[in-house]
């Protein structure tokens, strides 16, 4: 394949194997000594500047940051500039960057000719008209260009609005009302959605605070990478009116953090086929980061829907999309309704000319660069070096990629997994373990401050994304960064996972 940034594919089942070996011991993590003197040092020494920032904005902030990525131990950094592999902050220390604004700048960080085309923008028509511009046509037709089965395209705000909008399309389409969705997935924050996050099997119990039950109750969950669960539960589904849709991260639930088989996706398709059910690809992070023609290249399985998000508006605000077969997304026509069914979707900001035309120049820039293959080997080099160091200091994590996406799982935090059809089972086995999630998070957390400390940014301490600009120098430079951490990890005696 042109421009696709896996070269390989790992067996979930030994990787889930080796996350079982990790969360059946105790918490390896960074000495107390280490963590005390030369963690918090660093903090407080070097990131004043971060530090005064953060204080101030609790009073105006709730938590003090904006966004759920932006918090780390022992407080957030604040960054004050962005280029390419490498952000600073407010105080002047660099970083080697690979939370990659959270995964949409594959071409590396404030990309020069993306930067360029918006400047000439801005100065020539400003950020937003509201009306018609020319940059939503050249995006549809750059998208469609490389991933054909998105025939049409609705560019929206974020990923959680096109998820929305996949859903009633998907209702509008079956006359079914039910959405099945993979345990531990995330598709955004709207109320039907936030269910089984993080953890599989979870369904309501840990993030559905504030929402009425009646408005995830057409929402049902199933076990990662289990067809014979998904398949029973579209059987269950068929007397209660039927199944509109099942979404999924085409990679594995949470940006691949619960990988799934090669073959998982196709198999889905034969199930949502064999029921009449809409099959919804969520390529939020995977879409032209994977490969410039999306996981459903990569699988080689056709969905009826496509979720776009990250990358679609280049790095840019209001990232996001819908789009697949004609017949589908043509049911949110914009206008009047003129009778017919469809789904209302909108926003003011929506598709406005600089995301539209970020996300178009970002596009063309991925395939002319070839950027997701150079990053894919980036990520596999970063993988492969992980691993290495994990076996030489006979560590448990556990390290393994999809490309640019690269996962250093050293608590196993969010590795659980208790799916079950039977809701009381699954909501006692939570309620018993929940203190041992936290306090596995708690530690991700903590080895998350340590990198920071070594100048690496990573989303939470477990993910890394990899982009074009990340040489192989760099790369050895941050496993270098690594290694000085890991030197320091023990074995505690905090909670096992038995």
């Amino acid at each position: 394949m042109i421009n696709c940034g896996i070269s390989r594919w790992d067996d979930p089942n030994l990787i889930n194997k080796k996350l079982k070996a990790l969360t059946d011991q105790p918490i390896w993590e960074v000495n107390d000594d280490y963590y005390e003197n030369e963690v918090l040092k660093y903090y407080d020494e070097k990131c004043t500047k971060s530090k005064a920032i953060y204080e101030e904005a609790k009073n105006y902030i709730p938590g003090g940051v904006q966004h759920n990525l932006a918090f780390n131990k022992p407080f957030p950094v604040a960054f004050a500039k962005a280029d390419g592999a490498y952000l600073y902050d407010k105080d002047g220390n660099q970083y080697i960057d690979f939370l990659q604004a959270g995964g949409p700048t594959i071409l590396g960080s404030n990309y020069e000719p993306v930067r360029k085309a918006v400047e000439e923008l801005l100065e020539t028509c400003g950020p937003v008209t509201g009306l018609l511009h020319e940059s939503e046509l050249l995006i549809a037709k750059e998208i469609n260009k490389h991933m054909p089965n998105v025939e049409m395209f609705r560019m929206l705000g974020s990923g959680t609005e096109s998820v929305m909008a996949a859903l009633r399309i998907a209702r509008i389409a079956t006359g079914h009302k039910r959405i099945i969705k993979i345990g531990g997935a995330y598709h955004g924050w709207s109320d039907q959605m936030v269910y089984g996050l993080k953890i599989p099997g979870s369904r309501a119990l840990l993030e559905s605070h504030g929402i009425p039950g009646g408005a995830y109750a057409k929402t049902d969950e199933v076990r990662p990478n289990d067809l014979n669960m998904l398949e029973s539960m579209l059987k269950k589904n068929k007397l209660k009116g039927g199944t509109a849709a099942v979404i999924v991260e085409p990679v594995g639930p949470e940006s691949g953090t619960r990988p799934v088989a090669i073959d998982y996706n196709k198999g889905v398709r034969e199930l949502c086929d064999r029921y009449g059910a809409l099959m919804i690809f969520d390529e939020v992070v995977t879409g032209f980061r994977v490969g410039i023609g999306g996981a459903q290249e990569y699988f080689d399985v056709v969905p009826d829907l496509t979720i776009f998000g990250k990358i679609v508006a280049g790095g840019y605000p209001a990232a996001g999309g819908v789009g697949g077969k004609k017949e589908y997304a043509q049911l949110m026509a914009a206008g009047l309704a003129t009778g017919k069914h469809r789904a209302y979707v909108g926003g003011t900001l929506a598709a406005n000319p600089l995301s539209a035309l970020a996300g178009y120049t970002a596009i063309k820039e991925i395939a002319r660069t070839n950027a997701c293959e150079i990053a894919g080997r980036a990520g596999d080099r970063l993988c492969d070096g992980l691993k290495e160091l994990i076996e030489r200091y006979g560590l448990p994590f556990v390290a393994y990629n999809q490309g640019s996406i690269v996962h250093l799982e050293c608590t196993g935090a969010m590795s659980y997994d208790f799916s079950s059809r039977f809701f009381v089972k699954s909501a006692l086995s939570i309620l018993k373990k929940k203190e041992m999630i936290y306090n596995r998070k708690d530690s991700m957390e903590r080895m998350g401050a340590a990198y920071m400390a070594n100048g690496i940014v990573t989303l939470a301490g477990s993910r890394l994304y990899t982009s074009m600009a990340d040489t192989d120098d760099i790369i050895d430079e941050a496993l270098n960064r690594f290694e000085h951490v890991f030197k320091q990890v023990v074995k505690t005696d905090k909670c096992s996972g038995k």
